[in-house]
């Protein structure tokens, strides 16, 4: 099979070769379809015009930055669906409950959960009747206070954050736990790029991204790995398409080939539209091997090596940056000596590359004089991420290319405000300095004792040790691997309670007291004793910028998350003298009060009022490296075993109509699949190899009790060895216990499995 060709010819339902570039016709019809399914006539639809714009609302979808350059619309085909999903017309009022019990809309797919609509109302699940009823506020409350003071520690509770929460209501949420007691803080960022935030810091002193979004118009070069921009961040898709048009090289690492980063049309540009062409964005693509990046990085060093020695002994003064590494690194001579003894036979196995095209990788990389480096969760969901990040920046570092104009490391985070949450607060394991300054702004004595990490906090519920859970958004059951064992860890509870726009499958695990808290949407007006309010957000180039709502909220009844968090606090700790009611009839007042605790926000509140924010402090960006010893560090790693692994290895991945946990739809455009997502890919040549053909009927295995079962197989483009299937359905191959135990990120991207013709189990004999 020809890697260009989507699949065969052999007709399969709902799987059809998509020749349309990203973006184009297909995408303003998507868009179409979702305002039109989502929205009707509403007048919601002007959010639309209002979304990243400086006087506006951000995305709720992915953390991409806000050019605001020449556009006067800023949204793409996802953050339109992410919107109208939010904005949507449809109502889940407390009538829907009285008709539907919890056990039958366990029945129910996760997309028909939340496309329902908007929940309207606080609800608690009535066991004695098996229907989800409403509460009142104040009650709602009281119970929750009630069940959070009965524990016997407060490390017996989990405070979940999702990366939709805003720097306020994140803020506030940090402050309330510590007031209570414990560091468990769960995040989004766990199952993503935690790796990012661990390796990084160990490598250059600091775990973001050292670009903005000016470096991208002085590149060089620009290599993208282990992501998918078409459907996770389609923004940066203009982005790099400026770039492929002034000649600039852009290399593709993927185990799939991916329409967003092959070809694309701009929806924005009329010019486009009318032409027939579309705008070119790999120069070279790669089908890097699942879980082979870092045998491909390996190899992309050697030669790098190689290359120097050739020009130094030819009288050159050779291809590495002597006097960057001189100045601000310590450690090549160990990273040297590891990768000189790594063979090539071992990285052409483990990377499934040849050595030909790492080789032209390399060269790539050593002719340009400014490099930025984009990956995404192809890289950090792995037991070795944070591995995988530490050979990144050992890349860049050979050359020079970290702190310096067009130049630098570009970690791509999801959600819109998964970093921003992370920096006020939500963490595990805070330092020291940031809990003095918050213990002394509030008066409170903050536990010390590292908390838990998402792997680890279903781990204590799943074994007794946490009893309950506070989910400020998201849908965290759904989201983490071993879905059997996270549905049974909530079910075990005495106290669970989301926080959400829309009901969903985490919900639906009910513990012994289970309680649903809808909140305000991205998109919509907060109103607080002090009048309008706004919140701010930060995204994954350290810029924070304010978002303000501007539609009428979906019910009357529903309250903003500072508002309902603080809710929960007066009723958790009475004793606790900390105003909540104050802080929030006024954001400006929390604003005021992440100042105090972070010296970075400082002016906070008259540096988010200008156009477009203001930018964090990233030391790497000025080559200030706030590592223990002062300088970047060189960090050596040999070859994890499961890049050398003989068999089949699945990553999981998102379809188009898909972001993070929720499923806007069952078509996936780019990839040619339509109405379903019962499917795994596979290499025409791994199929044949195992007796298959395209459309059969398989079972993939990850061990006893792991199974996807019945899917069908669909021959693509995507590397030999490698399989993906879809997130969250493929969830249950993977086991709580593996990930990076660095990080504590799951293996969702590289997972030992077997394929095999599917086996009806109805008629295989009992025993």
């Amino acid at each position: 099979m020809s890697e260009e060709n989507a699949a065969p010819d052999t007709p399969v339902p709902g799987v059809e070769p998509y020749d349309g570039p990203a973006g184009g016709w297909g995408a303003l019809r998507a868009v179409a379809v979702a305002v039109r399914d989502q929205m009707g006539a509403s007048a919601n639809t002007r959010a639309l015009f209002s979304m990243n714009q400086p006087t506006g609302f951000d995305c709720p979808g992915c953390a991409w930055p806000d050019p605001h350059k020449t556009s006067s619309f800023e949204f793409c085909e996802n953050g339109a669906k992410a919107v109208t999903w939010e904005a949507t017309a449809k109502r889940v009022e407390p009538d829907f409950f009285a008709r539907h019990s919890a056990k039958e809309l366990e029945s129910w797919s996760d997309h028909a959960l939340e496309d329902a609509g908007r929940l309207t109302h606080p609800l608690r699940y009535d066991a004695a009747s098996g229907h989800f009823v409403p509460i009142e506020w104040d009650e709602a409350f009281s119970r929750i206070g009630a069940g959070l003071r009965a524990l016997d520690h407060p490390d017996q509770a989990e405070f979940y954050t999702s990366g939709r929460a805003s720097n306020e209501a994140a803020f506030l949420y940090q402050l309330f736990a510590r007031a209570f007691g414990t560091n468990n803080f769960p995040d989004c960022s766990n199952m993503c790029h935690e790796a990012t935030s661990v390796g990084l810091p160990q490598s250059i002193g600091v775990g973001k991204g050292t670009v903005t979004l000016e470096d991208f118009d002085l590149a060089d070069a620009i290599f993208c790995i282990g992501h998918n921009p078409g459907t996770n961040h389609p923004r940066m898709l203009s982005t790099l398409s400026a770039a492929a048009r002034r000649g600039v090289p852009i290399v593709v690492a993927n185990p799939m080939r991916e329409r967003g980063l092959e070809r694309f049309k701009s929806p924005q540009h009329p010019s486009e539209m009318l032409s027939p062409a579309s705008t070119q964005l790999a120069s070279a693509y790669h089908l890097v091997k699942v879980g082979g990046d870092s045998a491909m990085l390996k190899g992309m060093m050697k030669a790098l090596f190689a290359m120097d020695a050739e020009d130094l002994a030819r009288g050159g003064k050779g291809v590495l940056d002597r006097a960057f590494i001189a100045e601000h690194t310590q450690g090549i001579e160990a990273l040297q000596a590891d990768v000189e003894a790594t063979g090539w036979e071992d990285i052409v196995h483990g990377s499934g590359l040849t050595r030909a095209a790492i080789e032209s990788m390399a060269q790539t990389y050593a002719r340009a004089e400014r490099v930025i480096l984009c990956y995404g969760m192809g890289i950090t969901q792995h037991a070795h991420g944070t591995a995988n990040v530490h050979q990144l920046a050992n890349l860049l570092l050979l050359r020079g290319n970290m702190g310096k104009p067009g130049a630098g490391i570009c970690p791509l985070r999801g959600h819109s405000n998964v970093q921003g949450d992370r920096t006020v607060g939500i963490t595990e394991i805070p330092e020291e300095a940031m809990l003095a300054r918050l213990d002394a702004r509030f008066g409170i004595t903050s536990p010390r004792a590292h908390g838990h990490a998402a792997v680890e906090s279903l781990q204590a519920m799943r074994d007794g040790r946490s009893k309950a859970v506070i989910c400020l958004g998201g849908n965290l059951a759904v989201a983490m691997p071993d879905p059997d064992a996270c549905f049974e860890a909530f079910r075990k509870l005495d106290l669970a309670v989301s926080i959400v726009t829309k009901f969903n499958r985490t919900c639906l695990q009910v513990a012994k007291e289970t309680i649903i808290l809808p909140c305000l949407g991205r998109t919509e007006l907060d109103v607080q004793a002090g009048g309008d309010q706004w919140v701010t957000v930060e995204d994954s180039m350290s810029m924070v910028h304010a978002s303000r709502g501007m539609l009428q909220p979906a019910s009357p009844d529903l309250k903003s998350e500072p508002a309902i968090l603080a809710g929960i606090a007066k009723a958790t700790l009475p004793e606790v003298a900390i105003d909540w009611d104050w802080l929030i009839a006024d954001y400006d007042r929390i604003r005021d009060a992440i100042e105090a605790v972070y010296p970075d926000f400082r002016d906070f509140n008259r540096r988010v009022r200008q156009k477009g924010g203001f930018r964090l402090t990233v030391g790497a960006s000025h080559r200030v490296w706030n590592t223990p010893t002062g300088k970047a560090q060189f960090i050596a790693h040999p070859l994890d075993e499961l890049s050398l692994h003989p068999g089949l290895l699945l990553t999981t991945i998102r379809s188009h109509d898909q972001y993070n946990t929720t499923i806007y739809g069952l078509n996936d455009r780019y990839r040619g699949i339509t109405g379903r997502r019962d499917v795994v890919f596979a290499h025409e040549d791994d199929l044949a190899a195992h007796g298959l053909a395209h459309g059969d009927k398989v079972d993939i295995s990850a061990g006893p009790g792991r199974v996807l079962r019945g899917y069908t197989v669909v021959a693509h483009a995507i590397a030999r060895g490698s399989l993906a299937a879809y997130y969250p359905e493929a969830n249950n191959l993977v086991p709580l216990e593996d990930h990076d135990r660095q990080s504590g990120t799951p293996s969702y991207k590289s997972l030992r499995v077997t394929m095999a013709r599917s086996v009806d189990e109805s008629l295989v004999p009992a025993g």
